[in-house]
Order: structure tokens, then C-alpha cells, then sequence
């Protein structure tokens, strides 16, 4: 088990695009990062990149999961706990739009709904106890301005009616936001004041974002890339939220460009927020604070 004073993070979906950039940028300022990845040869590579320009001693380990697998996840941050004594920083940047059709995860539960929110929603809580061996941890979940388009219903929580990829990933931006408010409110209550959380819009990056879904997304995405900011530029407010001194304080905000910004949606709510925890609670199998 790692036990050296070191800063430790880790970060989803970090072999491309601004997961990968904050990683990268986390090495350079001493970070040892564990990148965590659905693809070993992906991850491998990743790594040999990033090693390089970490600090002297400092490592650039892999964690594979996939976080539509609800037990990977356990087995995951089962096999983190084991090998790492705490946890400074976790940036929960995977998120993925999926195909025309709706499909169930192995858990379970639809596709993006637990890719881009149990999933998370599951590891966040598996790594909270390392996360409060930190003198000031943060977790940093990469939402999305796309939250703005979303139209949940608790009675179809994962879109089992009339399914819309992007539909289904708005929700899932919007629960981000929400899993975030309300995790900084349910911290607070139980006097955990070294942990904080914040959630962030990243921008529209020009990235590989969008390539499983459908033809008409990704026809979009490579007709407006070029308008869209580079995977740098669009990592820069989690490294921001990861690392920044003055928002060692902050927690339950929402972040555009490095910059506060009110939630604007009628579904978010403290009512829904507490609901959200709970239907999330229940999908993964298991309260999140072991108590």
C-alpha cells in the first residue's frame, strides 16, 4: 500500500480527450495519478505518455473498470483501497452518449444513466472513507451545459419510455449536478469538512465525445468541430476545481469557465435532490455512507 506523502488522484475516463489532459496536467504538478479506464491497451499507452512528465518518483498507475459495470466498480475501488492508503483528488470525468437505441447496462439499469451517473454515484461513495484520510480532498464531477435540455421523470428514471440518446444524457449531465448539491449538503450534515465537491460545464470539446451514438450526433459534433474549444482548453476548470487554493473551501457549486454559475432547472430541486439520492441508493444496491 502507498503510504509516502504524496497528493494522490485519480481520474475517469482519462485516456482521451480532457480526462487525459487533466491527468496529465495533474502529473506535472506532482500528483501520483491513477488513471482509471475501460481499455487496458488505451490505459498502457496513456500512461507511457503521461509518465514521463511526472515528478521524480511520482507514479502514473491503471485501474481498469467500466463503469456501466456496477460490480467492476466495487472490484475497482476494492483494489484501490487496497493499494493506496488515501485519496486527495477524484475527478469523475467519464461520460459517454450512447446509440439510437436504448440499451441496459450489465447491471441493469439504462446504459448512460449508469455509465455517466451510478457509476460515479458507486465509486464516489466506495472511496469516500480514503477520500477522508486526506487533510482536504475534492471530488470534481465534469457535468455539462447539456443539463439545461433535460426532462427526468422519476416514474422512468433511466428513459425506459420514449428514448432519446441525447435526452437520456442530459438527464444524466443533470443528476451529476444534482449528486453533487447534494452531496456537499449531506457532508456538511455529518461534519465532514475536509472533503468538498463541485461540479463543472467543461465546454463543447472537440474530442472523440459522442462516437458511439448516433449518425445524426455524430455528424453534428464533426460539423461544429471546429467552433469547439480543444480538449486543453476544456479541461482547464477541473484542474481548476481539482487543485486551485481558493475554491479549497467551496463545495456544491457549479462552475462554467472557472467561474460560479447558478443551475438553472425546475426539476432541481432539495426535494428531487433527496429523491435522486435515494432511487440512486436503491439502483446501486446499497446506502452510500456506511454507516
Amino acid at each position: 500500500m502507498t503510504t509516502s506523502f504524496e497528493p494522490i488522484a485519480l481520474v475517469t475516463g482519462a485516456t482521451s480527450g480532457i480526462g487525459k489532459v487533466t491527468a496529465q496536467q495533474l502529473a506535472r504538478q506532482g500528483y501520483h495519478v491513477v488513471l482509471l479506464a475501460r481499455n487496458a491497451d488505451k490505459a498502457a499507452r496513456t500512461r507511457q505518455e503521461i509518465q514521463p512528465e511526472a515528478w521524480p518518483g511520482r507514479r502514473v498507475d491503471v485501474l481498469l473498470c467500466d463503469l456501466s459495470d456496477l460490480n467492476q466498480v466495487r472490484r475497482a475501488a476494492e483494489e484501490f483501497n487496497q493499494r493506496y492508503a488515501r485519496l486527495d483528488v477524484l475527478v469523475n470525468n467519464a461520460g459517454l452518449v450512447f446509440g439510437n437505441e436504448r440499451e441496459t447496462s450489465a447491471s441493469g439499469p439504462e446504459m448512460t444513466l449508469t455509465t455517466n451517473h451510478l457509476g460515479p454515484f458507486l465509486l464516489t461513495s466506495l472511496l469516500l472513507p480514503k477520500l477522508q484520510q486526506s487533510p482536504a480532498a475534492r471530488i470534481v464531477n465534469v457535468a455539462s451545459m447539456a443539463y439545461q435540455f433535460a426532462k427526468p421523470d422519476f416514474a422512468t428514471l433511466d428513459v425506459a419510455g420514449s428514448y432519446s440518446p441525447m435526452r437520456a444524457y442530459a438527464n444524466s449531465k443533470l443528476f451529476n449536478i444534482m449528486f453533487t448539491q447534494e452531496l456537499a449538503r449531506r457532508l456538511r450534515e455529518r461534519g465532514i469538512h475536509n472533503v468538498s465537491t463541485n461540479s463543472l460545464h467543461p465546454g463543447v470539446v472537440a474530442s472523440n465525445f459522442g462516437s458511439n451514438s448516433t449518425w445524426l450526433t455524430r455528424a453534428f459534433y464533426k460539423v461544429a468541430a471546429p467552433f469547439m474549444t480543444s480538449s486543453e482548453d476544456g479541461a482547464q476548470t477541473s484542474i481548476y476545481l481539482a487543485t486551485a487554493p481558493e475554491v479549497a473551501q467551496t463545495s456544491g457549486g457549479y462552475f462554467v469557465k472557472q467561474r460560479p454559475e447558478a443551475v438553472k432547472s425546475g426539476f432541481n430541486t432539495p426535494d428531487n435532490a433527496q429523491r435522486l439520492w435515494q432511487e440512486s441508493e436503491r439502483l446501486v444496491g446499497q446506502p452510500f455512507f456506511q454507516e
